[in-house]
């Protein structure tokens, strides 16, 4: 018996308590590039949303967010991440597409979907909130009118 519970200790702690972000290379909407293990908000819980410019759910989610956004940051300091998954023959969409929403956000460009694979996302729109050391603590797929709340929820728990 004894040996079962030193074998469960040793398992349990060698489990991380949440996932960190994999290592993908990827460009921002401006051409910089970015490493995504590396992606912080100053201490500060950030939202990745993965989206393209043909999702119709993933644009009503972000524009959702949008309306909420200054009130978010006010309250939580959260950052907004928005992750284009757009192939290359279409990245040339994204940039009138994010002006013409009006978002505020972070913008990442990932033609080959090497982010969100890496991430083992299936389908978008995809969400995850990260704590403010980079680690992933939740996970949504879909999008349906009001589950935005449902993320700053998240976040709240976060800054408490």
């Amino acid at each position: 018996m004894k040996h079962v519970f030193i074998l469960l200790f040793c398992w349990l702690t060698l489990l991380p308590a949440s996932a960190q972000l994999p290592a993908v290379t990827l460009k921002t909407i401006d051409g910089q590039t970015v490493c995504t293990d590396t992606l912080r908000n100053g201490g500060k819980p950030f939202i990745i949303d993965f989206f393209s410019t043909t999702c119709k759910p993933c644009n009503r989610e972000l524009d959702a967010i949008s309306e909420v956004y200054d009130d978010w940051q006010a309250e939580t300091g959260v950052k907004i991440i928005a992750v284009s998954i757009d192939q290359a023959q279409n990245i040339n969409k994204v940039r009138p597409l994010v002006d013409n929403h009006g978002w505020e956000y972070d913008v990442l460009l990932d033609p080959n979907s090497d982010f969100r694979q890496a991430l083992g996302a299936q389908m978008i729109p995809f969400v995850m909130v990260c704590d403010g050391d980079g680690n992933i603590v939740y996970r949504h797929y879909g999008y349906t009118d009001g589950a935005e709340s449902e993320l700053i929820d998240k976040v709240r728990e976060l800054v408490k």
